[in-house]
């Protein structure tokens, strides 16, 4: 039988984004100290010759920032679930210089897992011109809305470089406020919840057929070892059932748009815009995202830097089995490096 929550989220992971109308304890900006301490490990590793995915956190030592990240990480597992750090000087960087700086300060976050069938580390959220709507299209790679999800990490990172001309929003809302929302006023909709959904996995699983989803039905809620967490993209659930020839029940449905509602009601979302230097941090078995669509310039338009992170061995929470393979690579693995583009 599937462990379930007793009764609602009551700690401070069940935030309203009304609740910081006038609150930015939530941003944490670098002061000088900080940022000297990452041009210095920056020129350690360039000294070095160590690129991307070549050094771990020893060969790039944050002293006092370090301890800053360890807040936060505790703050992403055990408070609200998301932090956004702000004023990386991303401006003076060239891109190589850049992408250190991030693996950097991402190898004192945790252990970088991969997010397409390229194998990326760092992804590159842009406008690639892909239409939203073609088959298996990833949505980072468009200039669309992104509906309400989360990521097949313990962590995602947004770094932004560049902002878009106009748009791009960022959305997040507290998917444990969700779900006391469902239990006080749709309980008879949990067991689907925690029965979960297989998921489209759009072509990039470990087949590289572009019918291939989930073996297993992810829960969207797994409670496991005392944590709630959860596990959410309407889209790919909805085309999964497509693909498998099992239309929604009209219960499921029910249940998957009241949670994409939700996530986007104004005293339950918190919205902020991006800017140059801000790092998003969200915990994904606490938090949804989503995003405005955006109009770009045709150069040197929106663009951000995504990092997957899992905590390492011994750290965060445990995960059930069922909740933990999303893309049928195994417990929290990422996307099959080997899988077709």
């Amino acid at each position: 039988m599937t462990e379930r929550l007793e009764g609602a989220i009551t700690d401070r992971s069940a935030w309203r984004g009304d609740a910081f109308t006038d609150d930015q304890n939530w941003a944490y900006t670098l002061g000088e100290h900080e940022i000297d301490e990452l041009d210095a490990a920056l020129r350690g590793v360039i000294q070095a010759g160590l690129a991307p995915l070549e050094f771990t956190r020893d060969a790039f030592p944050l002293p006092k920032f370090g301890q800053t990240l360890g807040e936060i990480l505790d703050e992403l597992e055990n408070g609200r679930g998301f932090a956004l750090l702000r004023g990386i000087p991303v401006e003076r960087y060239d891109e190589a210089a850049l992408y250190r700086l991030y693996w950097g300060i991402a190898v004192h976050l945790g252990d970088m897992i991969s997010q397409n069938a390229k194998g990326d580390l760092i992804g590159r959220v842009e406008d690639a011109g892909v239409d939203i709507n073609a088959n298996n299209a990833r949505g980072y790679t468009t200039n669309a809305a992104l509906h309400p999800h989360n990521d097949s990490s313990d962590i995602v990172g947004l770094l932004c470089v560049r902002p878009a001309k106009e748009g791009g929003q960022s959305m997040i809302a507290s998917a444990m406020t969700i779900y006391n929302e469902i239990l006080d006023k749709n309980p008879e909709l949990l067991d689907l919840l925690y029965d979960g959904f297989h998921y489209d996995i759009r072509g990039e699983g470990v087949t590289g057929k572009t019918n291939e989803v989930t073996r297993n039905r992810v829960p969207v809620y797994s409670y496991f070892d005392g944590r709630l967490s959860c596990r959410f993209n309407k889209r790919a659930i909805e085309t999964a059932a497509e693909k498998i020839g099992k239309p929604l029940t009209k219960a499921q449905q029910q249940a998957l748009d009241i949670i994409a509602g939700m996530t986007l009601e104004p005293d339950v979302r918190l919205t902020f815009d991006l800017q140059p230097g801000d790092l998003q941090l969200l915990n994904n078995h606490m938090i949804l995202h989503a995003r405005s669509g955006f109009t770009d310039v045709t150069e040197n338009g929106r663009l951000l830097l995504r990092i997957w992170v899992n905590r390492r061995a011994g750290e965060g929470r445990r995960l059930a089995p069922a909740f933990a393979d999303r893309y049928n690579t195994g417990h929290r693995q990422g996307v099959a490096a080997t899988a077709a583009e």
